[in-house]
């Protein structure tokens, strides 16, 4: 069987342009940011110079022309940033290493200043430059220093890392692990599946074991939270492996096959997935995506989603203390937020905070409804709910404000402000293999279901149709489109 490659845009095989595009733009952002900071240390160095220093020390000649001079210090950091790249890779730095490229930066850019300032005759003050070269390492080694530390507190946390299994456990499954381990805090390797029964159970490299058979990979993806699976061994060794590979795909769960070139023989959806050869790590690997989405969009989406959520919860607060006082006032006898267990990007388990809007045994009392449950499949709904709280519980179910506490699950990273709404954990266990794969994408306050017309009377499947179809089509525009037509629905009141 042929494999049919879906080509959005035709650019050059063999390379993984969205992420090359990530890389590249975040490289570019922290030019920009150690551009700004340089800067900003000749500003600082031109002040102190001029009105802070004691005595002599102080003042500055009126001969040279500092905007000039100014201009001329950004362009040879320039100069400097391209000759030695600091950013590249900035993941892999050290302390050690910052500071050595920032001396040998600061270095550069002071000798190139000298010498343009000899060729054109420039009397520059040489404390001026000392002081510049000082501040401008004291503030870039703060700023890397600060950038290092966030990023290495935010890897720290085991719901950060992706969760690999690895389907292999000879050679090449091995060298992949060792790889891994040199990157241990970006990855957690849950197991290795081999062909073999025999060998389940076995240690394949220090603390990494052989969990079961590729058999197994459906009961272990579906019971555990799987970011990628790794090929690892010659595909043709895998009896059905389109099979298995159609079954991650569904799930939405990301495949990265260690190249044996044995892809024309294995069959993916060009529905759902993308194929490109990309570069784990300096590791060279072929990746299918069920969400393979422009990364710029992306790290845009998360940037807008916690500023947006920091910004909305500040200026909530009045509303949240009077939503708080009328929930106590008409059911004393609960609290006011409402904690609930659900199911966020592949699978990770969080707790969503809503206002309560249900009497306190609300939950006890779901059993006796459950044959006025008016929504098929896995999901439960019903019109005038015996157990929402008279007037206030009434009036945030129609406009959905109940959901706004949630704005902290936003800015702690766990959803965002678009995407599909976070299920429970037993409403998953029933979902078709085909409906797992909204689970590939980070739930949101609000989704494309909220903003559909009579979206009560949509059936179970029709909702996670619209929710792929977000999935398969988003883009910032779209986002920003829902977010302004569920403003309407709110002021519509059109919730149950």
């Amino acid at each position: 069987m042929n494999t049919i490659i879906r080509q959005k845009n035709r650019k050059e095989p063999g390379i993984n342009y969205s992420k090359i595009e990530k890389q590249s733009f975040i490289e570019k952002m922290h030019v920009l940011l150690d551009l700004f900071i340089v800067s900003g240390a000749f500003v600082s160095a031109y002040w102190i110079k001029r009105s802070l220093l004691p005595g002599e020390l102080a003042g500055l000649s009126t001969a040279p022309n500092y905007y000039l001079m100014l201009a001329q210090s950004s362009v040879t950091w320039l100069i400097a940033e391209k000759i030695f790249s600091p950013n590249r890779n900035f993941y892999r730095q050290t302390v050690f290493s910052i500071i050595t490229d920032l001396i040998k930066m600061i270095a550069a850019v002071a000798v190139l200043l000298i010498v343009t300032d000899f060729m054109f005759k420039i009397d520059t003050s040489r404390l001026l430059l000392l002081l510049f070269c000082g501040l401008a390492f004291t503030f870039l080694f703060a700023s890397k220093g600060a950038i290092l530390y966030i990023y290495r507190k935010h890897f720290e946390k085991d719901s950060n890392r992706m969760n690999v299994l690895i389907i292999g456990t000879r050679g090449r499954a091995k060298q992949v692990i060792e790889h891994i381990n040199k990157n241990k805090r970006h990855y957690k390797i849950i197991g290795c599946l081999d062909t073999d029964r025999e060998l389940t159970g076995t240690e394949v490299i220090k603390d990494i074991k052989n969990i079961g058979t590729i058999e197994d990979i459906k009961t272990i993806t579906l019971h555990n939270t799987v970011d990628e699976v790794i090929f690892a061994m010659p595909l043709k060794k895998i009896e059905g492996v389109d099979i298995y590979i159609l079954l991650l795909e569904m799930l939405g769960i990301h495949v990265r096959i260690i190249p044996d070139w044995y892809i024309n023989s294995t069959a993916f959806q060009p529905g759902i997935s993308t194929v490109s050869y990309d570069d784990f790590r300096g590791f060279p690997t072929m990746l299918l995506s069920a969400n393979n989405h422009n990364q710029v969009n992306r790290l845009f989406k998360n940037i807008i989603d916690i500023s947006a959520a920091a910004v909305l919860l500040t200026l909530l607060v009045p509303f949240f203390a009077i939503t708080a006082l009328l929930i106590k006032i008409f059911s004393p006898q609960g609290h006011v937020f409402f904690k609930q267990e659900r199911m966020g990007l592949n699978g990770r388990k969080f707790s969503i905070c809503k206002f309560r809007t249900m009497v306190p045994d609300a939950e006890d009392r779901l059993a006796e409804l459950k044959l006025m449950n008016e929504a098929d499949g896995p999901a439960f709904k019903i019109s005038n709910d015996p157990r929402i709280i008279p007037y206030i519980g009434k009036f945030l179910r129609k406009t959905s404000l109940d959901e706004l506490p949630q704005l902290l699950n936003v800015l702690r990273g766990e959803m965002s402000l678009v995407g599909p709404r976070p299920p429970l954990p037993a409403e998953v266990e029933e979902y078709d293999l085909w409906q797992r794969r909204r689970l590939s994408m980070k739930p949101g306050l609000t989704c494309i279901w909220q903003i559909k017309p009579n979206r009560n009377d949509l059936s179970f499947n029709e909702w996670m149709s619209l929710d792929l179809n977000y999935i398969d089509n988003w883009s910032l525009g779209l986002d920003f489109s829902i977010l302004a037509r569920t403003a309407l629905v709110v002021l519509g009141a059109q919730g149950r």
